[in-house]
């Protein structure tokens, strides 16, 4: 008999810039583009939903963001790259935090995405080997 596999994500646990690049890409999709809105097939993640809790919301979906920033710090990211990291995800929850309209904006700045890509372009500058095609 046949049982269905539960559904798991397996995220290597290594330090190398590969299992890093990996760990912040799962985070980011989770974050940012995990479910789509049914009728507009909208992509939204878990920033956007947990952020409708008014205050703790956004503190949560800041935290978790926070964690793309502390593993680009382990991937040797120099600082001012890190500042700016912290100054997309400080920004996406102070705009998250206004009622109504801080709601409306968590759809569309997406800064875990923008996080994303910074990290993305060092690591394709200072570490190619851990490119991915994608296709």
């Amino acid at each position: 008999m046949n049982r269905p596999r539960p559904m798991a994500i397996e995220l290597p646990t290594g330090t190398d810039p590969q299992s890093i690049r990996r760990r912040i890409e799962t985070m980011e999709h989770l974050l940012e583009r995990s479910f789509r809105i049914p009728g507009i097939n909208y992509p939204v993640g878990l920033d956007s939903i947990v952020g409708l809790v008014p205050v703790v919301g956004d503190v949560i979906a800041a935290a978790m963001g926070a964690y793309i920033v502390w593993e680009a710090r382990n991937l040797g990211l120099p600082k001012w790259k890190l500042w700016r990291m912290a100054g997309n995800i400080a920004f996406d929850t102070a705009i998250g935090a206004i009622p109504l309209a801080g709601d409306a904006f968590d759809l569309v700045f997406r800064s875990n995405t923008r996080n994303l890509k910074i990290v993305r372009k060092h690591l394709d500058k200072h570490h190619p080997a851990t490119r991915v095609v994608e296709g």
